[in-house]
């Protein structure tokens, strides 16, 4: 089971926000045992967030299931020598200090191999720690913005738009994951204390990464086209009578067939709908034309005349219609709690690592739950 593939491994998580702490909250579902060091008092970042589930903010419940937490005080000499100790007992540290922060703090990858030979260091920064990366403010939009995301993302005839789920941060943290259990493994074949600098821009561009090959191909800057794509036309969300659905033809057999699910036959025939490029170079034309067939009839009815003819289309749902529908229910997308306390808590998406939903070990940790736990611990082993 993917849940017990890193049992007996120990993560110090030190970062905040999102992209660290759901790198460390991969590794805790797949059984390591993270201990999230927050700095007093108020500790991560996210549980200030809103909207908030009896007491707790929901975008720290997401992220942080399957580990420890221990409030100290970074700038307090004693608690500094535990999280210091803590890191040489570990096999991974995960932080996104700001540029300069981990230094001051001892805590530079130059300072944590000395504490030990074999651990695996994941540095997430923004923009990297480059002269004029390490300058810049990290926020998930900001990346976004700046790496050219958001200049093609929404309506044509609308302003820049924020993908609205924070894609950054979360492939970010995918891709630190990644990296550290290839670390680990690496470790096993004698490579010593390794550093991992994983960084928002990186992501940003990985997740474009067709987008710049056909900028590199041609020069030309990509541009809006809201629900739709530029390399294939119809290609989109198009209205019914009583509300959206998406539309999804990529290939010339594939619209003959809506044109005959329109009773449109000639629709197809026509020279400048006659393949892929003709249908791009006339998209607007072809748009109006579906359009106006569209709104004639409901969504329902539409959904169910392109199934028969086995063209790929579907419903825009909210998300509360999304959670309901039969395909979640089959995935079992939400973990089954095995800690009594948290069977009224709020349900959470299981990791898709885990098809069966058994990646669940501790709900997500109170401010500093674990501090005497883990410190007695620390100090037992210290006695050793």
């Amino acid at each position: 089971m993917f849940s017990e593939s890193y049992r007996g491994i120990r993560v110090v998580d030190l970062a905040t926000n999102i992209a660290g702490p759901l790198a460390a909250m991969i590794m805790g579902d797949m059984g390591a045992d993270v201990i999230k060091v927050e700095r007093g008092p108020l500790g991560d970042d996210t549980r200030q967030l809103s909207p908030v589930h009896k007491g707790a903010s929901t975008v720290y419940l997401s992220v942080n299931r399957n580990k420890r937490s221990v409030l100290l005080d970074f700038k307090n000499a004693d608690d500094l020598e535990r999280i210091k100790r803590l890191v040489a007992g570990a096999d991974v540290l995960i932080d996104s200090f700001p540029p300069g922060v981990a230094a001051k703090l001892g805590l530079e990858f130059e300072q944590t191999k000395v504490l030990n030979h074999s651990i695996v260091h994941c540095s997430i920064s923004a923009f990297g720690d480059g002269k004029t990366g390490r300058t810049k403010p990290g926020y998930d939009a900001l990346v976004q913005a700046y790496s050219g995301l958001m200049s093609f993302t929404g309506e044509a005839s609308g302003p820049a738009v924020r993908i609205a789920p924070s894609t950054i941060d979360i492939s970010t943290g995918m891709w630190s994951a990644m990296a550290i259990m290839a670390a680990i493994r690496n470790r096993e074949h004698g490579s010593g204390a390794q550093h991992i600098r994983p960084s928002l821009i990186d992501s940003a561009f990985m997740m474009m990464c067709h987008q710049v090959a056909g900028f590199t191909a041609t020069g030309e800057d990509p541009v809006k086209y809201g629900s739709g794509a530029p390399s294939a036309v119809p290609y989109r969300v198009y209205k019914a009578s009583d509300g959206e659905f998406m539309l999804a033809t990529s290939t010339d057999a594939q619209f003959l067939r809506l044109s005959e699910a329109l009773s449109a036959p000639k629709m197809a025939a026509e020279s400048r709908f006659s393949g892929m490029a003709a249908r791009i170079a006339h998209r607007d034309e072809l748009d109006q034309l579906l359009e106006e067939i569209f709104e004639r009839e409901s969504v329902q009815f539409w959904l169910a005349r392109l199934e028969y003819h086995k063209i790929p289309a579907g419903p825009v749902h909210s998300l509360s219609e999304a959670l309901e529908t039969n395909v979640v229910r089959e995935r079992e997308l939400f973990l089954k709690p095995q800690d009594l306390a948290w069977e009224d808590g709020l349900p959470l998406v299981r990791s898709p690592l885990d098809v069966n939903g058994t990646g669940w070990f501790r709900p997500p940790p109170l401010l500093g739950e674990h501090t005497a736990e883990v410190l007695a611990e620390l100090e037992k082993n210290n006695a050793v």
